[in-house]
C-alpha cells in the first residue's frame, strides 16, 4: 500500500463515521431545533422583488368584501381577493376596526395557520368576524355602518357593510386569514 493511500482511506473512513454520527444524533426524538437568529451575518439581505418570491398583499392590489352570514349568528365573512398580477402573501389577521371610534377586533389565536397564506392572482382568503356576544346587554353595544381593514401594505380597505349597519360590542373578534370561508366561520 502506498503512503498516499493510507491518508486517503483514513479521511474517507473518518467522513463516513462523522456522517453516521450526524444521522443518529437526532434519534432522541428532539430532531433539529431552531436556536433563534444568529448574532452575526456576512450575507446581506437580497431583494426578492421580481425573483418570484411573493410579497405582502397590498391594499392597492386587492378587493375586499364583508358579507353578513345567517349562520353562525352575529358573524361576518371577510374576503380578500388578489387582483394583482403576481402572488402575494398574508401572514396575519385583518386589523378590522368597526365604526369611527372602535378598537380593532381581537384576533382568535387558535385560528393562526402554520404558515403564511400565499394567493395567486384571482385567489381569495377569508376571515371570520364574531361581531358580538350572545348577551344583548354586552358592554358598549352599538350599531356601526363602516368597516376599515388595515392591510400589510398600501391603502386600507373599506368594504361595505349592510345599509342597516351591524351590531358590535367590546367582544368583537376576528380569525386569521384562512384559505376557505367555511374554516373562517368554524370558530
Amino acid at each position: 500500500m502506498s503512503a498516499r493511500t493510507v491518508p486517503a482511506r483514513l479521511l474517507a473512513l473518518t467522513t463516513v463515521a462523522l456522517a453516521a454520527l450526524a444521522l443518529t444524533a437526532c434519534r432522541n426524538g428532539e430532531g433539529v431545533r431552531d436556536e433563534g437568529p444568529s448574532t452575526a451575518s456576512s450575507v446581506a439581505p437580497r431583494n426578492t422583488e421580481g425573483s418570484g418570491a411573493a410579497g405582502p398583499c397590498s391594499g392597492s392590489r386587492a378587493r375586499t368584501t364583508a358579507t353578513e352570514v345567517s349562520r353562525p349568528v352575529d358573524h361576518l365573512l371577510l374576503r380578500l381577493t388578489n387582483t394583482g398580477t403576481a402572488n402575494c402573501t398574508l401572514t396575519a389577521y385583518p386589523v378590522a376596526r368597526f365604526g369611527e371610534d372602535g378598537s380593532p377586533a381581537r384576533p382568535v389565536p387558535e385560528t393562526k395557520p402554520r404558515s403564511a397564506l400565499t394567493l395567486s392572482p384571482g385567489e381569495s382568503a377569508y376571515a371570520g368576524v364574531r361581531l358580538s356576544s350572545a348577551d344583548p346587554a354586552a358592554a358598549h353595544s352599538r350599531t356601526v355602518r363602516t368597516l376599515t381593514l388595515a392591510l400589510p401594505t398600501g391603502p386600507a380597505a373599506h368594504p361595505a357593510l349592510p345599509a342597516k349597519g351591524v351590531r358590535v360590542d367590546d367582544t368583537v373578534t376576528v380569525t386569521y386569514w384562512l384559505s376557505s370561508g367555511e374554516a373562517a366561520l368554524m370558530y
